[in-house]
């Protein structure tokens, strides 16, 4: 298997491609080694300077500590991918999670689908999500997963993009923040 390698953005996260389903239940970002019991993930959180992972369909992306060099890590995290999909398993994450979108307010559900039909496939192309966390007095509280998590240009993303998209669509919006 041929695990492709793209630099995002943030200089201290990598985004890996292995031509191989990734997630089947969507983004998710792990940062602590006992908040997984799948082997892959374990074993990339394991080395010494990763601070997590975030996965989706069909990448992953490692964010590291700034200290640490890309070319010390990124040959042991692919030998990890490759080990893992030749050993027989198909997919990293499986288990089905839904979240339903009816349980939100109106303007909520304007929110949520404009972040992932016209926001969250940029994010994700730099090795990123972004997560709808909160709509309360015109403000829009989101959370930036994986390699957006910690991004230098993150701030003029969200200001800039993220939010005047939001404002154009939904005028009650007056502003949106990264928790």
């Amino acid at each position: 298997m041929f695990v492709q390698t793209q630099i995002t953005p943030n200089p201290n996260s990598l985004k890996f491609l292995p031509e191989k389903k990734v997630s089947k239940i969507g983004p998710v970002e792990i940062k602590n080694i006992k908040d997984s019991q799948n082997e892959l993930i374990r074993n990339i959180l394991s080395i010494n300077g990763v601070t997590g992972i975030f996965l989706t369909d069909d990448f992953l992306s490692v964010n590291k500590k700034d200290e640490v060099n890309w070319e010390d890590l990124k040959h042991i995290i692919i030998s990890f991918i490759n080990d893992y999909y030749s050993n027989g398993n198909d997919v990293v994450l499986e288990d089905s999670v839904n979240l339903n979108n009816n349980d939100f307010p109106e303007i909520e559900k304007k929110i949520i689908n404009l972040l992932e039909t016209k926001i969250r496939p940029a994010v994700s192309r730099d090795g990123g999500d972004i997560k709808f966390k909160e709509f309360k007095n015109g403000i829009v509280k989101v959370e930036l997963q994986g390699s957006c998590s910690g991004c230098p240009s993150s701030t003029a993303t969200l200001k800039r993009g993220v939010q005047n998209l939001l404002r154009h669509y939904i005028p009650e919006i007056k502003e949106v923040i990264a928790l």
